[in-house]
């Protein structure tokens, strides 16, 4: 059996078109009674364009595991990853950290690569709850463990700056699959350990 055990990751939106992003950002500007002749906007529209791209595109990876020869059965848990997103109502950033955790089976992750399944969740268009399913179950399929645990706290500018404009808010949100949902005591290690109170 190989020591390692890879699968490339990489998602790239289909037909990016920056170009005509750059012309639709100048329009969508225009539309709101913004002139862009003056020299410090004239290329707003271009950088836009590029911003957008640039939190729209994920970073390949490969995601590697390898054999849990000590047959470690505690939790992994990894806190505070910095974790970005655009939510998907109003296209402005949401930010926070995930707390990544997981009861290791046969095979144990590079620790760098569950910040990098988040990223790889965070860089489209995005609510909150489904991020957070989509990280512990894209981890559930391909790591097989006994169970996993994520918990995304973010701030969401749609909520702070505009609308009810709830400065300091935070939304927290769970997924919990396999022994960390269904045995109490695995639940509350991992909830005490990321420093979550459940």
């Amino acid at each position: 059996m190989p020591s390692t055990a890879t699968l490339h990751v990489l998602h790239q939106a289909p037909g990016r078109d920056l170009a005509a992003a750059e012309e639709a950002a100048a329009a969508f500007l225009e539309a709101l009674g913004i002139d862009l002749d003056s020299e410090s906007l004239r290329q707003t529209p271009r950088r836009m364009a590029h911003g957008y791209a640039e939190l729209f595109t994920p970073r390949a990876f490969d995601l590697t595991t390898f054999p849990n020869d000590e047959d470690y059965d505690e939790l992994v848990l990894v806190r505070n990853v910095p974790l970005r997103s655009v939510c998907e109502h109003h296209l402005l950033p949401f930010a926070g950290t995930v707390h990544i955790g997981y009861l290791p089976g046969e095979r144990i992750i590079g620790l760098s690569k569950l910040a990098r399944v988040a990223e790889h969740f965070a860089c489209r268009p995005q609510v909150q709850e489904r991020l957070t399913k989509q990280i512990a179950g894209w981890l559930d399929e391909h790591l097989h463990p006994r169970g996993v645990g994520v918990v995304i706290e973010a701030e969401h500018s749609c909520m702070t700056l505009r609308g009810v404009q709830s400065v300091g808010s935070a939304t927290v949100t769970s997924a919990l699959l396999g022994a960390l949902r269904d045995d109490p005591r695995s639940r509350q290690e991992f909830f005490a350990l990321a420093g979550v109170h459940a």
